[in-house]
């Protein structure tokens, strides 16, 4: 299977899932969360495939939602309606891309997430649906739109460090190194780059050689613990403020700049430590 944005191969039981937009730092476009799902629902069908793994192309696992397309195009655009706003049509939009995000989450074969370079923002909501993440040491990973324009619609932040760890993260809008997340707990493990590669092939060879009903039985014990948490209702509830997020006074403003000096620069305004 390939895609415009999404590439997939199988190399014997390990399906490997690579976010393809390396020009743009694997940034989200439109296509990439549906075709991030087909690649997640081709492995599930496959009975050769006993785990998945996904990364980005190039330096980058993911800088998030692609913000020239997003943030520097004029009014009305996708996730930027005019006021008065349908905050039902907003959700709709974004709960689908939610949706195949937490594929990762609902599928059968476990999933390792490798990451270089960056997984912000969206990016960061597609890592933390993976059931392992491995991290580059200096790599980074952070959720910057909570200081304005964002939410994290997948909430996972909560549920891999808890409540005061995730406030010190979406509070801030900081990114930590993968050092930092491996001690917080929010991903497994920190590796130095030259050895990020094989860390991750070896996890991923340990665990395709166990039974695909074993892998399954295990993964959806797992995560139905956090299904009873409430995973589903925090998701909606992050969703829908996530549009908020996009449509209050403040989000509008941001927009604007960006539409005037670009989004780079609206970001670094945004995440340079001065009062927004």
């Amino acid at each position: 299977m390939t895609a415009s944005t999404v590439f997939y191969q199988r190399d014997g039981r390990i399906a490997r899932i690579t976010l393809n937009r390396p020009e743009n730092l694997n940034a989200i476009n439109d296509q990439m969360p549906q075709e991030l799902s087909a690649a997640v629902g081709e492995a599930n069908r496959d009975d050769a495939v006993h785990v998945i793994v996904l990364t980005g192309a190039g330096r980058a696992f993911c800088a998030g939602y692609d913000l020239r397309l997003y943030a520097e195009q004029p009014r009305p655009a996708a996730y930027s309606q005019d006021l008065p706003w349908d905050p039902m049509l907003d959700y709709a939009l974004m709960s689908e891309n939610t949706s195949c995000f937490m594929s990762l989450w609902r599928s059968f074969k476990p999933v390792i997430c490798k990451i270089r370079g960056y997984a912000v923002a969206g990016g960061s909501d597609i890592a933390l649906c993976c059931d392992l993440v491995v991290m580059a040491e200096d790599a980074r990973i952070g959720y910057p739109p909570a200081r304005v324009w964002g939410c994290p619609t997948t909430a996972m932040w909560v549920y891999r460090v808890g409540a005061e760890r995730a406030k010190r993260l979406l509070l801030t809008g900081d990114l930590i190194t993968g050092r930092e997340a491996a001690q917080m707990g929010l991903v497994a493990l920190a590796v130095p780059e030259a050895e990020l590669d094989a860390t991750v092939e070896g996890l991923a060879a340990r665990m395709a050689g166990a039974p695909r009903n074993q892998l399954m039985m295990q993964k959806l014990m797992i995560n139905q613990a956090y299904e009873n948490m409430g995973l589903a209702t925090t998701q909606l509830i992050a969703t829908l403020f996530d549009g908020i997020a996009r449509h209050t006074p403040e989000g509008f403003a941001w927009k604007a700049r960006a539409e005037k000096v670009g989004f780079k620069q609206a970001v670094k305004e945004r995440d340079g430590g001065e009062p927004i």
